[in-house]
């Protein structure tokens, strides 16, 4: 082999090692910035791109419940579960299993999936209907959901229609058949 051609194989080889370190430091860089995104993805925008999906969830007081996540709102989720519906707050939630990989970021939403378990609440409680209302102890109480506070529910319980103040932080969830 001539000197020429010697030294141009070395610089060949050179200029392959050059290329080699600049894929993995770009590969290395784009990990960190797929984490460092993913470091900003939070359990609702999980369980937003998790519409329509069976999933099970880890419930306060109530244990795993198996059911069709129908919505999620700002602090709620909507389970389907053997005809009922389970409004659970996300501070009632201890796991869920089954999301997907997707998320959907809070801009992406629609605007009722914005809504806040206050005014999920309201929705339950215009309806008048008899509800079972699962606090994070396990109790489970019947009754009719009345007037929702800023951090508070009252349900009207009993044949008198008895008058219970529930806060939002105490209840696992809220059954509708």
């Amino acid at each position: 082999m001539r000197w020429e051609e010697h030294l141009l194989a070395v610089l060949d080889d050179l200029e392959q090692q050059a290329e080699g370190l600049a894929l993995a430091e770009r590969d290395a860089l784009v990990a960190e910035q797929g984490a460092a995104e993913y470091a900003a993805v939070d359990l609702a925008s999980r369980l937003h791109g998790s519409v329509g999906l069976p999933l099970v969830v880890d419930v306060a007081g109530a244990g795993r419940v198996d059911g069709a996540l129908v919505r999620a709102g700002d602090g709620w989720l909507l389970l389907a579960v053997a005809g009922t519906e389970w409004l659970v707050p996300l501070h009632a939630v201890h796991g869920v299993r089954g999301l997907p990989e997707r998320a959907t970021s809070a801009d992406g939403r629609p605007l009722p999936a914005r809504l806040s378990l206050a005014s999920a609440l309201r929705g339950i409680a215009e309806l008048r209907a008899e509800v079972a209302v699962r606090r994070q102890d396990g109790a489970l109480t019947a009754g009719v959901l009345g007037r929702v506070g800023a951090d508070f529910v009252e349900l009207l319980v009993g044949e008198d229609g008895t008058v219970e103040a529930l806060p939002l932080a105490a209840l696992s969830a809220v059954l509708r058949r």
